[in-house]
């Protein structure tokens, strides 16, 4: 980077985070604070829980009590036991903090099977292997489009110019929904996942409802109009005649738009995003890539990992249970931290590092496991290595110029911004 001085207040806030994660004692971690994500202070804190307190216990906190699980295998453990720890919405859901799945059945992410298997096979063929061949010509146009375009000799934002931008398109063919209105898409997905206050996306929680009610009351006047018609090739006809998913309840459908939106959205933008920081800290890399484009193919996982873009994922007890030597009680919240299990040396090698040619780069745990792992984890890679695909041919270097500007989450790690130069 460019910004000397951002390194430098990077590095001050590194030490500091250290510091206090090391003197706080264990009982006191609140490692769900969104400031931590923001701030990209958490790393020390999940390291400590991972070599002193892998299964942590946090018996009080804004979002309740509730378990951290910093460990990769831990996680897996979790992640495929849905007999044992359960998804459902009826319980609290996906996420750390209850609030927005307040009615049961409100998409199939937050549903155990058989239930969540039968409604997630109503969208699965959007994401077939005929399907993708299908959508790569379409992101490469639009990919080479949206870089061509892009300012030279100035600073732009590239969150905004491309990767919002390229996913926002690919939301809205998937949905079919009106293309000038396709920036919705990916701010619906922040809102949702955003913490409102001072440095939020919002100020407010009202201001943050209003916004959403407008997004989705778009989608409703969509499902309405398909409901019935003749069958089409996108997301919202496939859930409006689905047999599992038809329900005349539009907080079922809604339930479903949302999670798509999000999934849709972040693991892709973040990813696009995540991967040009990555290119920085590391510029020998990106020249190795432009020297040889055929290593994309095992950057791409890498890139997924080293970004993690979904933080945690959260399940509920349905029985006592033991990890770690630790007696977890029925109804217990039990968190599982992607972004530290995908950086637990003891499941993967040098996992600090930037590798991009891995043995085994899709050793992550970034799409999940088990009955929950990410539908579109291939149209993500495709997106991500397509872009990155294009941007080796144009570009000697894409220079990040200053600071990039976090998301404020606990559940997704993301940018809202990043000035950056074109250098050649």
């Amino acid at each position: 980077m460019a910004d000397g001085s951002a390194r430098i207040a990077q590095d001050v806030r590194a030490k500091a985070a250290r510091d206090l994660a090391y003197s706080t004692p264990l009982e006191d971690f609140q490692v769900d604070d969104p400031e931590l994500l923001r701030t990209n202070t958490h790393w020390p804190w999940f390291e400590r829980l991972r070599r002193e307190d892998p299964v942590h216990w946090c018996p009080k906190s804004e979002f309740g009590p509730y378990w951290s699980v910093t460990k990769f295998n831990d996680i897996i453990a979790v992640e495929g036991d849905h007999q044992v720890f359960s998804s459902s919405a009826e319980l609290g859901g996906i996420t750390i903090f209850d609030g927005y799945e307040e009615r049961s059945r409100t998409s199939f992410i937050g549903l155990d099977p058989p239930d969540h298997d039968a409604e997630r096979k109503v969208v699965t063929p959007m994401f077939s292997t005929a399907s993708m061949a299908a959508m790569a010509p379409l992101i490469r146009e639009r990919a080479a489009k949206i870089l061509d375009e892009l300012p030279r000799g100035e600073t732009f934002d590239f969150v905004d110019k491309v990767s919002v931008e390229l996913t926002s398109q690919m939301l809205a063919t998937l949905f079919d929904f009106p293309f000038e209105h396709r920036r919705l898409l990916p701010r619906a997905s922040d809102l949702i996942l955003t913490t409102p206050g001072p440095d939020g996306l919002v100020a407010t929680e009202e201001e943050r409802q209003g916004e959403m009610f407008a997004t989705f009351s778009q989608f409703m006047a969509l499902w309405n109009e398909r409901k019935g018609a003749p069958p089409r090739n996108d997301l919202i006809s496939m859930l409006a005649n689905g047999e599992a998913t038809t329900s005349d309840d539009p907080y079922n459908f809604m339930g479903n738009i949302v999670l798509l939106v999000v999934a849709g959205s972040d693991t892709t933008r973040h990813s696009i995003s995540g991967a040009l920081v990555a290119m920085n800290e590391n510029p020998e890399i990106y020249d190795r890539l432009r020297r040889d484009p055929s290593l994309l193919e095992t950057a791409v996982p890498e890139i997924i990992r080293w970004q993690t873009p979904v933080a945690h994922m959260r399940r509920t007890a349905l029985g006592d249970y033991e990890l770690g030597g630790k007696a977890i009680k029925k109804g217990d919240k039990v968190v599982m931290w992607y972004v530290s299990g995908n950086r637990d040396e003891t499941a993967i090698d040098d996992p600090e590092a930037f590798v991009i040619d891995r043995m085994r780069p899709r050793q992550h745990l970034s799409f999940g496991f088990g009955v929950h792992r990410c539908l579109g984890n291939r149209l993500a890679e495709m997106q991500l290595k397509i872009v990155w695909e294009e941007i080796l041919k144009r570009f000697s270097f894409l220079e990040i110029v200053g600071e990039p500007r976090r998301l404020r989450s606990n559940f997704i790690r993301g940018y809202e911004a990043m000035p950056v130069r074109i250098d050649g």
